[in-house]
Formats: structure tokens, C-alpha cells, sequence
């Protein structure tokens, strides 16, 4: 199980900085390069942040419990994952003045979208 989460937030930081990249390049035009790419690396970041805190949540706590018990605890992990996401994107967007709006909401996606497939890829593992 630590293999795969290790495997999603490659991909989460892999897909963040090729969003960063992107939004650099196209953004620049704009005069806006560097803080869309800071922007994306931000979104990206705050989904990256969100997983590893509900990663340490459920560390080593599914192992002889029921399976009522490992639900509850992915619910919490979830909500965990859900509060450090918005409590950072809320500090982004508090303290960031330069903030590129798109290129975060494009950053945090990626990530998402990586998360989404990494369970993906869990489940069609755990399946077979």
C-alpha cells in the first residue's frame, strides 16, 4: 500500500509541475509566466499536502480492526484531506497578492485527477 501511495504523489508532483511549465509558457504572453506557474505549483501543492496528511492518519491503522473500523477511519482521513486542501488554499489565496486564479485551480485538478487514478489503480489491483 505504500508503494502505491509513494506511486500517486510522484504522479501528483509530476502532474503539478507540468502544469506549472504549461501555465509558465502560455501565461507569459500575459506578463503573468511566473506567478501562474507559483500559482499552479501552489494548487498542486495544497492537493499533495492534503494526501500525505490523510496518509499519516492511516498509517499502520487499518491492520486487525473491522471493517467498520477502517471505514471510519478513511472517512476521517478524508475529511483531514479535505481541511489541510481548503485551509491551504485558503492561506493561498490570502497572502499570495499576485495570484493566478486559473493556474491554481489548473494545479489543484492535475493533482486530483492523479489522486482519483491512483485509486483507481488500487482497486483494479486489489481486483485482480
Amino acid at each position: 500500500m505504500d508503494e502505491l501511495l509513494a506511486s500517486m504523489i510522484k504522479r501528483q508532483v509530476l502532474a503539478t509541475l507540468v502544469v506549472a511549465v504549461l501555465a509558465f509558457v502560455f501565461l507569459n504572453k500575459f506578463g503573468v509566466g511566473l506567478h501562474g506557474a507559483l500559482s499552479a505549483l501552489a494548487g498542486g501543492g495544497s492537493a499533495i499536502l492534503g494526501g500525505l496528511a490523510a496518509k499519516m492518519k492511516l498509517q499502520n491503522k487499518t491492520a486487525g480492526m473491522g471493517a467498520g473500523s477502517v471505514l471510519v477511519n478513511v472517512l476521517i482521513a478524508e475529511a483531514i484531506k479535505i481541511a489541510v486542501i481548503a485551509i491551504t488554499l485558503l492561506l493561498v489565496f490570502k497572502f499570495y497578492e499576485k495570484l493566478v486564479p486559473i493556474a491554481l485551480i489548473a494545479g489543484l485538478a492535475a493533482a486530483a485527477i492523479m489522486s482519483g487514478a491512483a485509486i483507481f489503480a488500487i482497486n483494479e489491483k486489489n481486483n485482480a
